[in-house]
């Protein structure tokens, strides 16, 4: 079967690789559509320290059940549209022994720290296969990302009576934008992009700051009756937006960080203290918040085409994977369709 793999660093091509059999416990899919996602391009750009390359990417999926092994649950059945959940858990770390697997120490993404599934095959445990009926496998490629925008949400603990700024409206940020809004809460999305702004604003946020010519703290100060907003979400990854986050947030606030910058950052530690803030660290997704995921793409009018930059064939994922770096701001999500 035909599978699309990163080489070295700007190289991607397709190679044969052997069609995997279905053995007891497991489930085969189909792939039908995979999604490039930051990790990938930065796996392309060679700037991925948790891949060794040659590497499949991909696991950001929208599959159909193609067979299903011994002793899998009577719930999987053969045509069933679903995604998956790309995560492993060991089961004996602390976070494992804690109930939060998400953040297994010893966790193995899907396209990262072992080949993805940016094939036309794969096979996997049934415990990492979600069922989506109701969803076409298309939408169902944006479940992964959104939900874990939703989990950062969790993490805050967000109430209906808070104000929230989500910095950066990519997938993992709308993702969070559209949490938040579930929740009754006053979202606030801040980006260097119109275009995303206002995606951001049509699946919920309240209010929209484009950070390259907008005043950021004044615009944050004037839209929280000046006391700053009561939860932050980091969904960047940069020094800028993380001391952004610090100096945004309420006295007796919390933030959220999502993206992890590549670099140092410098922070004034005092803000830490002087507004006794709550800082967490927030990684990948749970299976509730895969689940109400889809529960919200089933109940509402979510504007899917919007999130889906460009659908390419396996010839033409190398070239626009590369058109992706040249321009990464214009992108949300590259979905490669596997007929």
């Amino acid at each position: 079967m035909k599978a699309i793999q990163i080489t070295s660093p700007s190289v991607m091509e397709i190679v044969d690789i052997e069609k995997p059999c279905v053995k007891a416990g497991e489930v085969l899919v189909k792939l039908c559509y995979v999604g490039f996602c930051g990790s990938d391009l930065n796996t392309f750009l060679g700037r991925n320290p948790m891949v060794k390359l040659p590497v499949i990417p991909g696991h950001e999926v929208g599959a159909i059940i193609e067979a299903v092994g011994e002793g899998v649950p009577e719930e999987l059945e053969v045509g069933m549209s679903v995604t998956l959940n790309p995560y492993t858990n060991c089961g004996k770390c602390a976070s494992c022994r804690n109930g939060r697997v998400n953040a297994c120490q010893f966790n193995e993404t899907l396209g990262v720290q072992r080949n993805g599934v940016m094939t036309e095959y794969a096979v996997l445990p049934w415990q990492k296969v979600i069922p989506a009926e109701g969803i076409s496998p298309r939408d169902c490629a944006l479940i992964e990302p959104m939900s874990v925008g939703f989990h950062a949400v969790s993490r805050a603990g967000v109430e209906d009576n808070e104000s929230v700024i989500v910095i950066g409206c990519g997938m993992v940020g709308l993702g969070a934008v559209v949490r938040a809004a579930l929740r009754g809460a006053m979202v606030i999305a801040i980006d260097l992009d119109d275009e995303k702004l206002a995606l951001a604003k049509r699946v919920g946020a309240t209010h929209v700051i484009n950070s390259a010519n907008e005043n950021v703290h004044e615009r944050v100060l004037q839209l929280t009756e000046g006391l700053g907003a009561d939860v932050v979400i980091e969904a960047v990854g940069s020094p800028a937006t993380y001391v952004m986050a610090v100096d945004e947030v309420s006295f007796t606030g919390r933030v959220v960080c999502i993206g992890y910058a590549k670099s140092e950052v410098a922070f004034q530690t005092k803000l830490f203290v002087q507004k006794e803030l709550d800082i967490c660290g927030s990684r990948n997704a749970l299976p509730s918040d895969f689940r109400s995921v889809i529960h919200y793409m089933k109940s509402s009018d979510f504007p899917a085409e919007a999130f889906i930059s460009r659908i390419v064939s396996p010839a033409e994922a190398s070239e626009a994977i590369q058109e992706w770096a040249s321009a990464p701001a214009k992108v949300f999500r590259i979905l490669v369709e596997f007929a």
